[in-house]
């Protein structure tokens, strides 16, 4: 199966003004996103196993893909598309062997040696950034604002698809994807906005209108 990963969203609704994740996605979903992340940072592991049930029901009548970050075991237990994975989490064989072959496995990088390591070990996608200033998610300062130039670096070290993530909105998404990237991921562009159905078409749109133009 061929995922499409134009607009990513990944949960947190600490910073959702007061909505619950699943208001959130559904609101997503009637924008048009691609593929849903389920995050929640800052809810226990009982709390996202509750909010992933839900989610899982939403995301697959909408036939939209669900990943879970980090957590392989909260992946298999909601039945999950598939799992997302950073620098200390389990390797890309751990999750592959749990989740098996037609799972989802995504990795975080932010260089092309990581790139290539991730490709090699077995991953499905790479989340590449964080491509510009954010305050959504805590990074390392060698791995924060990397711009659109690593992107584009990185999009030449891989065939798998990659997906830019970090500070981006609506305004530079464009600039993402013109960097060499298949897809935005976004938290607070869309989950802080106003009109979170409203912010998804604006992504979709940028990411739709660069795409073609590189045709």
């Amino acid at each position: 199966m061929t995922t499409d990963y134009g607009v990513y969203l990944v949960t947190a609704a600490d910073l959702s003004a007061g909505r619950t994740t699943v208001e959130i996605v559904d609101a997503a979903i009637r924008g048009g996103v691609d593929v849903v992340q389920l995050r929640e940072k800052t809810a226990t592991a009982r709390e996202r196993y509750e909010i992933g049930i839900e989610l899982r029901e939403r995301t697959r009548a909408a036939g939209v893909p669900l990943v879970v970050n980090d957590r392989i075991d909260l992946a298999a237990a909601i039945d999950a598309d598939g799992v997302h994975l950073g620098d200390s989490d389990l390797p890309i064989p751990v999750a592959r062997d749990q989740l098996g072959s037609d799972a989802i496995v995504g990795r975080s990088v932010s260089t092309p040696a990581a790139a290539r390591d991730a490709e090699r070990a077995g991953a499905d996608y790479l989340g590449v950034g964080a491509v510009y200033t954010t305050s959504s998610k805590d990074t390392d300062p060698e791995q924060t604002a990397i711009g659109p130039e690593r992107v584009r670096d990185i999009r030449d070290a891989v065939e798998i698809p990659c997906v830019g993530i970090g500070g981006i909105t609506p305004d530079n998404a464009g600039e993402v994807i013109a960097a060499g990237a298949d897809g935005v991921a976004v938290i607070s562009a869309i989950t802080a906005a106003d009109d979170p159905t409203a912010a998804t078409r604006r992504l979709a749109d940028a990411v739709r209108t660069e795409a073609s133009a590189d045709v």
